[in-house]
């Protein structure tokens, strides 16, 4: 399966709701949920749509996979990975999904979206205990110390960013130091740290069919 290309506004309408992956857009009265409050296509404004159990729960499993710009099998590695650890399936999930590379860097506030983060570790921006990682989806653990490379603090945009997003807040599972443009990973992300509204529970039983 190739990667979306599409307009991505399109995929928050299918869901119907903010996904965030257009940066500071999706915070303005230009967001496409704002304007258009339905799902694309012919039929998109259907009343009446009811769903199947099975529909509530591939609308799940899709829209974290969209929250989080992952593809369909790496997805499913990580369910996989999520089902041989201990704990809840469903919770191991998302934290494996919030320790990726890209979305720590957007965690962190050095991008807008998950997906400009996305574009900023594979250009090397970053560097993980020293050494530079450019594989947005290296799975960082507790210990690590993630930072702006040296040859890419001048960069006007990482000020500008770090600027507009001074006001995210920052999980409890990171360590930022702003001065110097450096976090450290604390502790592994747990449940009521990740703010995202998904029922991992249906995505546990979809794939439990």
């Amino acid at each position: 399966m190739a990667r979306y290309t599409g307009a991505v506004c399109r995929l928050c309408r299918r869901e119907g709701q903010k996904l965030f992956l257009k940066g500071d857009r999706c915070y303005t009265d230009k967001c496409s949920i704002e304007r258009r409050g339905y799902a694309p296509g012919m039929h998109g404004n259907a009343r009446n749509k009811k769903l199947s159990e099975y529909g509530v729960q591939l609308r799940e499993k899709q829209k974290a996979k969209r929250y989080y710009g992952v593809l369909e099998n790496q997805f499913h590695e990580y369910f996989e990975m999520a089902n041989k650890r201990q704990g809840m399936t469903g919770e191991n999930l998302l934290s494996i999904l919030e320790t990726r590379l890209d979305n720590v860097v957007y965690r962190l506030g050095f991008a807008m979206s998950r997906a400009e983060a996305r574009q900023l570790v594979r250009h090397a921006h970053f560097t993980v205990n020293g050494r530079k990682v450019n594989i947005p989806s290296y799975l960082v653990k507790p210990g690590e110390v993630i930072a702006l490379a040296e040859n890419s603090r001048s960069i006007e945009k990482f000020k500008g960013s770090l600027e507009a997003n001074g006001s995210r807040v920052i999980p409890k599972w990171l360590e930022m130091d702003k001065n110097n443009n450096v976090a450290k990973v604390i502790a592994v992300p747990a449940r009521e740290d990740i703010d995202l509204p998904i029922e991992e529970h249906l995505i546990v039983e979809l794939y439990s069919k």
